[in-house]
């Protein structure tokens, strides 16, 4: 019950804030219906509720595949009909609809980037369980999603960058579930510290899933700083979740800036928000992967934007940070339709 009261305090407490802190026309009614299913399910069911499928707990399979659980249904039996003594070809099938193809060729580059004896030590990393997942895949002994592996790839393309600098302090706009801290935490960094900004209900599912990882006492929650005029980054907890308007009450120095998959879905002016906020922190790296050529137009009552924003945008709106690379093969993805997830990583000049 005191968790679910502070779920309705960040979003009472959201609905007063400035509008670039609010939900974007493309994560409004995704917003509303989430925290709908908090409510009737229990966060700890998070990972198999529909709509966090759809919007933040990415998958290989259905829903994000583009097929439903009704068509690979429907196509494995039919086949079954068809061939019913054929068990490798359904095997061969199945493996291609619930995506378990597609996240052993990620897990493929995944293991081929792997650099021994250089922090962060990516290869020491297994998912947890928490929050009742159905997307998962276990190699190795080890379990991995598809929210995992696009980190882990992403932070693979970042080390060969690297040299012998170690980010400690990452700061995270959008993070998801909390992801990219789970990672972090088992990196074999000292002193490591994770800060997530997102807006609630996500911000509050992935306060609990760092907490069920880390323990209470390792996260700092947006409720703990939220009277707090600044929020002193060396003194919060290994990992924070804070709500998207506390970052105007951060202080001190970030070393990286990630941001996956999110500000595509934001309007340009919200970007450009939360870009100055991250360089006024000093931040040294900044490592985006967004659509390359901008997420789908809002219009006829289906989700998108208003204003798509591109991979040159993002260069624009960073003129005091230098250019180093971007990727789509083999640490991004391309899509069925040819759009693509593009990597892009900036240095500060």
């Amino acid at each position: 019950m005191l968790e679910l009261n502070n779920l309705d305090l960040a979003v009472k407490l959201l609905k007063k804030q400035n509008e670039m802190y609010q939900p974007t026309s493309f994560w409004a009614e995704a917003s509303h219906q989430i925290n709908k299913e908090i409510i009737e399910v229990g966060v700890e069911q998070f990972r198999r509720t529909p709509t966090a499928l759809s919007f933040f707990v990415p998958g290989y399979g259905p829903p994000t595949s583009g097929l439903s659980e009704n068509q690979v249904d429907s196509l494995l039996q039919n086949w079954e009909t068809a061939y019913p003594k054929d068990k490798k070809s359904k095997q061969t099938l199945k493996h291609f609809l619930t995506g378990k193809q597609s996240a052993l060729s990620d897990y493929r580059v995944f293991l081929a980037s792997y650099q021994k004896n250089k922090l962060p030590a990516l290869h020491n990393f297994s998912e947890s369980t928490y929050g009742q997942p159905v997307e998962q895949f276990e190699w190795d002994g080890k379990r991995y999603s598809r929210s995992a592996l696009n980190y882990l790839l992403g932070m693979s393309f970042l080390k060969q960058h690297l040299d012998h600098e170690i980010p400690k302090t990452i700061l995270e706009i959008g993070g998801g579930f909390g992801t990219l801290g789970e990672i972090w935490s088992q990196a074999g960094i000292e002193n490591w510290k994770y800060i997530d900004i997102d807006i609630p209900p996500t911000q509050f599912v992935a306060d609990y899933y760092l907490k069920s990882i880390l323990g209470s006492e390792n996260v700092t929650s947006f409720e703990e700083v939220k009277d707090h005029e600044t929020i002193d980054i060396k003194k919060l907890k290994p990992a924070s979740v804070l709500c998207s308007w506390q970052i105007e009450h951060l202080v001190g120095e970030v070393d990286l800036f990630v941001n996956f998959i999110s500000f595509q879905e934001m309007e340009p002016h919200v970007v450009k928000n939360y870009l100055t906020h991250v360089e006024r922190l000093n931040t040294k790296w900044i490592l985006l992967r967004n659509m390359r050529e901008g997420k789908q137009i809002q219009k006829d009552g289906h989700v998108g934007v208003r204003t798509p924003i591109r991979s040159d945008d993002y260069v624009s709106m960073l003129p005091n940070y230098d250019f180093v690379e971007s990727n789509v093969h083999p640490y991004g993805f391309e899509t069925v339709d040819g759009f693509h997830s593009e990597l892009q990583l900036f240095k500060r000049k």
